[in-house]
């Protein structure tokens, strides 16, 4: 049996402290950050068919979303340790200095190689984004206190998920595509400004001769992007059993398994294996793991279904996620008011893992004669499932390690749940795509093929009436499918939630007593 001691240090009092107009400028600006990673993705969707009718390249096309995914998830984990080491401010500045430069480049792109290549850059940018926004919201502001804030990182996600299309198709159509990469600029430059001027942060002291992990960082670097390539290129580019599926699983494992060897030894590890000593910490990371296979999932096929089977346009679909996005909000944000007020959250991750577990299944029941209605009411259940869960395995992960681990604590767990949305869209993709072809033979639909699967209501109505028919019942059947694997999925994390063991959030309150003289820093012990 083993105990960890997590710290309350002077950056957590300070944020408890501090004034609360300060605080909330700091925060806006930070939602302003972490706007602008989740909405590029977003945007770029509806801009692609105008970006390649420019540039050409549409062999390459993929590689536009695929570089900047890779660069986020390969970064992730290093900006949480530099952030660590050197200090939080300065390394988020960089962060934002690299996307906002990514961006203006990308915007300025003459081919689609061009394109690609800033698209990296701006997503190296991006990787450091989140994860600054996590861990500076942990240094400003205890555990106890941060459930307040709970309910504005829902609604950026949601005015992320919900605009985005939205913005996009608006700027393409009036300003040009490269608008849609501009954008970022003046966004980028109020929140440069305001956390500059605002953003007070204790000055990082390392120890004399610390340097960075650099054979960690690029071993973790291999593994993170095989995984991301086997995930994005498996049963789409390359047949799964293919010698470049295989040889990428095969190197990334090894990577990864090197990476694991060169951590134990390494005087200061890139990730340090010791924070998944917290069981706690652990819990939460595969929980995240398990929210971002169902939740980016079920964005990317709901549309499809909606488009697909219920008749309604692009922008329309976006629309109609409202039920799921809002439902996530509000209980996102009634969550965090209860944990700050009462300090409990364990039977959060409880009911969080049984409404997705419902919510999915009631999903995997829709069929061509499901209203939008109904669906509706299946979307906000699973919503408010993703709002039990979606702050809270932040929270409780941050608050299992010792400030000094903030960094690389926040970088680990968004890493666990990018993973985790990589796998769900790859492997739920692979079943729908199985799914449909298998249904479409079977209706003697065997015109269409998988590269139509996307077919939007206004291509739809121009098919022939059986063909159209045959094709709606083969999505509803891919959706079935594909909710119902993420249905299962979702049981893993409720079965995870009822091993975590509730540990007193820092930062209690105005009623917590002060430390006793000679320890200026009360100690939680957790014990796995």
């Amino acid at each position: 049996m083993a105990t960890e001691t997590t710290d309350t240090t002077e950056q957590g009092r300070e944020g408890a402290d501090a004034a609360p107009r300060s605080v909330r400028v700091v925060l806006l600006a930070l939602m302003i950050a972490m706007l602008l990673a989740m909405l590029d993705n977003m945007i770029i969707g509806t801009a692609m068919p105008t970006i390649v009718g420019e540039l050409g390249g549409l062999e390459h096309l993929s590689w536009v979303v695929t570089a900047y995914t890779l660069a986020t998830a390969a970064s992730t984990p290093i900006w949480g340790k530099v952030g660590d080491m050197y200090g939080r401010k300065g390394v988020f500045l960089t962060s934002i200095v690299i996307f906002l430069i990514g961006s203006a480049l990308s915007g300025m792109a003459q081919d689609m190689g061009q394109l690609i290549g800033f698209r990296t850059v701006q997503g190296l940018g991006a990787g450091g984004l989140m994860v600054g926004v996590m861990a500076i919201i942990g240094d400003l502001i205890p555990p106890r206190e941060r459930g307040k804030y709970q309910g504005m990182m829902a609604g950026v996600m949601a005015l992320a998920m919900i605009g985005g299309p939205l913005v996009g198709g608006t700027i393409t159509d009036h300003w040009g595509w490269r608008w849609s990469f501009y954008i970022n600029l003046p966004l980028g430059a109020v929140a440069l400004a305001m956390i500059t001027t605002v953003l007070h942060l204790p000055r990082k002291e390392r120890a004399a001769g610390t340097r960075i992990d650099f054979l960690g960082a690029a071993l973790l670097t291999v593994g993170i992007t095989a995984i991301v390539l086997v995930t994005t290129w498996g049963g789409t580019e390359y047949a799964w059993g293919s010698a470049t599926i295989v040889g990428l699983s095969t190197g990334g494992l090894a990577a990864l398994a090197a990476f694991l060897y060169v951590e134990t030894r390494a005087s200061d590890p890139i990730v340090p294996l010791h924070i998944f000593r917290s069981r706690n910490f652990t819990l939460m990371s595969l929980i995240g793991f398990v929210t971002g296979f169902v939740m980016f999932g079920a964005v990317l096929y709901l549309p499809i279904f909606q488009q697909s089977v219920q008749g309604a346009s692009a922008t329309n679909s976006g629309l109609l996620l409202l039920p799921m996005l809002l439902s996530m909000m509000v209980v996102s944000l009634v969550v965090g008011r209860f944990t700050t007020s009462t300090g409990k959250y364990k039977v959060f991750p409880i009911a969080g893992g049984a409404l997705m577990i419902a919510g999915l299944f009631l999903l995997s029941t829709m069929d061509t004669g499901t209203g939008r209605l109904v669906s509706g009411v299946y979307m906000a259940v699973l919503g408010a499932g993703m709002g039990f869960l979606m702050q809270i395995t932040m929270l409780v992960a941050q608050n299992s390690v010792e400030m000094r681990d903030m960094g690389v604590a926040s970088s680990s767990t968004t890493l666990f749940r990018t993973l985790g949305s990589s796998f769900g869209v790859a492997v739920m993709g692979a079943l729908f795509t199985s799914r449909v072809k298998d249904e479409m033979a079977a209706r003697g639909g065997s015109a269409l093929t998988e590269r139509t699967a996307q077919l939007d209501a206004a291509s739809l109505a121009k098919l022939p009436e059986a063909l159209r028919e045959a094709y709606q019942h083969a999505v509803a059947a891919g959706t079935h499918s594909a909710f119902l694997l993420g249905s299962a999925i979702a049981v893993l994390g409720f079965v995870l939630a009822f091993f975590v063991k509730e540990v007193a959030l820092r930062g209690a309150g105005p009623a917590a007593p002060k430390a006793s003289s000679g320890d200026d820093t009360p100690k939680v012990a957790e014990t796995v």
